[in-house]
């Protein structure tokens, strides 16, 4: 039994950004839980195809959420938006688990009343904010602002739009005060391994993997490399074995 199993409503669990059915195949057998489908432009996550998502989803067994967003920036507005919720029902037809999106107002705060209404489009339908989360003014108005939000079970976060290098000490804190917080937050953002025990022991059991599981971290030279996985994996069991006084087995 792996710690993940073994821990119960507070699994440690890895998810990785995925833009090509190698790559889900490669984080599946390295002991990712989840994917994160994508197109990776200049940095930003956009909408695959649905025939791109399609074949992510084929490749693998494990839950695959799909990234909404159509243009570069994080406002939205009405014509996109019904787009987005065309697209959003292509997707869950395909097989997509859920979705990753996140939008702000012109004042740069996060804005819960649109993710809110694209998602009452989407009835039960299990939702991400994205990273777009580190762009807001302020992450503890942002948190407030989605806290309570139907169906939203995750928030991918490096506490800084430099990385969670930069922004660990922001996560652990805004964790270690807020219970609900530690339970969706999901680091991410070039996580340094040594930073991943102070993340568990604020209650931060979740990472986001992106170009730190690709050879030389190049999103348009390599793919998802298993092994690269599998090291995160017992990097993240140990650290959460080591929180909660259990050991790992298998």
């Amino acid at each position: 039994m792996t710690q993940r199993q073994a821990d119960g409503d507070r699994p440690a669990s890895l998810e990785v950004v995925t833009t090509h059915p190698s790559d889900a195949e490669q984080a599946q057998a390295g002991g990712a839980d989840r994917l994160h489908a994508c197109v990776m432009t200049s940095g930003e996550a956009t909408s695959p195809e649905p025939a791109e998502l399609s074949a992510i989803v084929r490749a693998t067994d494990l839950p695959v959420r799909v990234t909404l967003r159509l243009s570069a920036g994080f406002t939205t507005q009405g014509g996109e938006f019904t787009r987005l919720v065309g697209l959003a029902e292509s997707y869950l037809s395909l097989g997509a688990e859920g979705c990753c999106l996140g939008f702000l107002t012109p004042d740069v705060d996060v804005d819960a009343e649109v993710c809110a209404a694209l998602m009452a489009e989407l009835p039960g339908v299990p939702w991400t904010f994205d990273s777009t989360f580190d762009r807001s003014l302020d992450p503890r108005l942002a948190w407030r602002a989605l806290a309570g939000l139907p169906g939203l079970d995750a928030v991918h976060t490096a506490g800084s739009v430099a990385g969670t290098a930069t922004g660990y000490d922001d996560v652990v804190q805004l964790a270690g005060a807020d219970p609900e917080f530690a339970a969706v937050a999901v680091a991410a953002g070039d996580i340094p391994a040594e930073v991943v025990p102070w993340l568990v022991r604020a209650g931060v059991y979740r990472l986001h993997l992106g170009a730190a599981v690709r050879p030389g971290g190049s999103w348009s030279k390599a793919h998802v490399d298993a092994g690269f996985v599998r090291s995160w994996r017992l990097l993240l069991d140990d650290a959460v074995a080591r929180g909660t006084g259990r050991r790992t087995a298998g």
